[in-house]
């Protein structure tokens, strides 16, 4: 390559990541959360840690249990649908729409159908997996462009931070921590960038692969150019298996859940049942669609089948293939919903690997920036100072902020899971305000804060429930305790982090002040 490319491959790299930078460290941290995420719900939900023995053994009669509870609780003519439990959550979730309109999730016990009052947040999985790829902005999808901006900005980072680094293989093997900060910064971003070069690559393909009815229209508009304007509906009826009918608007009945269920399953050749929705319900025309869980395999199944309500009698039955079943497989890769720890352990460290090699590679930019005489002065700089901070600690700072709210705030307050997430946001706009008052020293400060938000959630999760952390795991509730294992391993990071910048601090301070002395 000639040099006039290699520069303007190095000018992509630099300036596409320190203009996203801040937004990729966010997709990223909440991607890398959202691997725990239902272990993260037991923990914001002490109502539903039930034990593991509740997952494991033969459910109870749907129709007996389940069957009754959202008769009574979803409104007549709308949709309800059931999430049934798992090995990472224990219960039942309901979810309908109330007498005012508005959408509500319930939680169930499986073993009596009882509804587990107080569990009203949204966990990690209802505001860390969203926010990971749509940022909680659904008006013209503008949530899924950001991201996917962001995602094809990954994929030209990733290349171009190859192509210029001619020595790649070889600066993996260096880091030298005692350097100044630039060097270490750098050899940093290189080491965790190409540890975990493929899993980020697999992962922000796989992320625009998912979306592709989004990012890439003309996909499905050219394969179904024959249905004109329906297209899109020809597609997801055809290769998504979207099947429906409209309501007949006469009074109906539902037959067997528990014989529906059981005729899934058999057509599955075992295959088990996890989800159930319950079209027009109490409606003569009224459907069920039962889906069969992917927990033993990767791929993300399409295999669907539609029940008259009445008669259980099977209207529709879909099972992806071809180019979807592609995709399907790409979309399990990427969420990881299926169950294998190890490798749900290395996801989590590759994504922890990526929140590293984004923030490193913004440190570096920083810290090479601030040399140059005048530099530091600028508003451009201060500003970009500030998003880097606050994207990196600061953000760490406002998830702890979240899970410390979920732990403060009563359980039968109206709105508490609105509560929750805007004191995440309440927190993050704090900690971007600190970063620009404070300037460099906000790092230490935010590290500092980190640590006393961490070992604060830690102990209010011990106070509200009398669940002591080392306790956890003998009564079966492995994700509390996990969860409980990471604040703490935050907090102590966050402590040691904190003291080494301030020793590096006042090595720096300590010339300065030598030299007025002298003077």
């Amino acid at each position: 390559m000639s040099p006039h490319a290699r520069r303007s491959m190095s000018a992509l790299h630099t300036w596409a990541g320190v203009v996203l930078g801040s937004l990729m460290l966010l997709i990223f941290w909440m991607g890398t959360l959202s691997v725990f995420d239902r272990e993260i719900d037991r923990w914001m939900m002490p109502e539903t840690r039930l034990p593991p023995s509740v997952a494991a053994a033969p459910l109870p009669s749907f129709d007996q249990t389940v069957l009754p509870v959202a008769q009574r609780l979803a409104v007549h003519g709308t949709t309800w649908s059931v999430v049934l439990p798992s090995a990472r959550t224990p219960v039942h979730t309901l979810r309908h729409v109330d007498d005012a309109g508005r959408a509500q999730r319930r939680h169930l016990d499986p073993r009596t159908g009882a509804v587990l009052e107080g569990a009203a947040s949204e966990g990690a999985s209802g505001f860390f997996f969203p926010l990971h790829f749509r940022l909680h902005l659904r008006a013209f999808d503008l949530g899924y462009w950001i991201v996917g901006l962001a995602g094809m900005a990954v994929l030209a980072l990733l290349v171009s931070g190859v192509i210029i680094h001619r020595r790649l293989l070889a600066e993996f093997f260096v880091f030298r921590p005692a350097r100044a900060l630039p060097r270490t910064a750098l050899d940093l971003h290189n080491l965790s960038g190409v540890l975990a070069l493929p899993f980020h690559f697999t992962m922000a393909l796989s992320g625009l692969a998912i979306l592709f009815t989004i990012y890439f229209p003309t996909a499905y508009q050219a394969a179904y150019a024959h249905a004109g304007a329906q297209a899109r509906q020809a597609f997801e009826r055809e290769a998504m298996g979207k099947w429906s009918r409209p309501p007949a608007g006469q009074a109906g009945t539902l037959a067997s859940v528990d014989a529906m269920l059981a005729r899934a399953q058999a057509a599955w050749d075992g295959g088990r049942p996890y989800f159930i929705r319950v079209r027009h319900a109490g409606d003569a025309a009224s459907y069920v669609e039962v889906r069969r869980a992917f927990t033993d395999e990767v791929t993300m199944n399409l295999d669907i089948l539609y029940f008259d309500a009445a008669s259980g009698e099977v209207l529709h039955q879909h099972r992806a293939a071809g180019a979807v079943g592609v995709q399907r497989f790409l979309t399990g890769l990427h969420f990881i919903q299926f169950e294998h720890w190890t490798l749900r352990w290395l996801y989590f460290i590759g994504g922890l690997g990526g929140c590293v090699m984004i923030a490193s590679g913004l440190l570096f930019w920083l810290e090479a920036r601030r040399r140059r005489p005048g530099a530091a002065e600028g508003a451009g700089f201060r500003l970009v100072e500030a998003l880097g901070t606050a994207s990196t600690t600061g953000l760490v700072a406002a998830t702890l902020a979240f899970l410390l709210a979920n732990r403060l705030l009563p359980a039968a307050i109206d709105g508490r899971a609105a509560l929750e997430m805007q004191a995440f946001f309440a927190a993050w706009a704090l900690m971007l305000a600190h970063a620009h008052w404070r300037g460099r020293r906000a790092w230490r400060e935010q590290c500092a804060a980190i640590a006393a938000l961490a070992l604060g959630a830690l102990t209010l999760n011990w106070l509200g429930t009398g669940a002591l952390p080392w306790q956890a795991p003998a009564t079966g509730a492995y994700a509390v305790a996990g969860v409980d294992a990471l604040l703490l391993a935050t907090a102590l990071a966050a402590s040691w982090a904190a003291r080494c910048l301030g020793r590096r601090a006042q090595r720096h301070t300590a010339p300065a002040a030598r030299g007025e002395e002298a003077a």
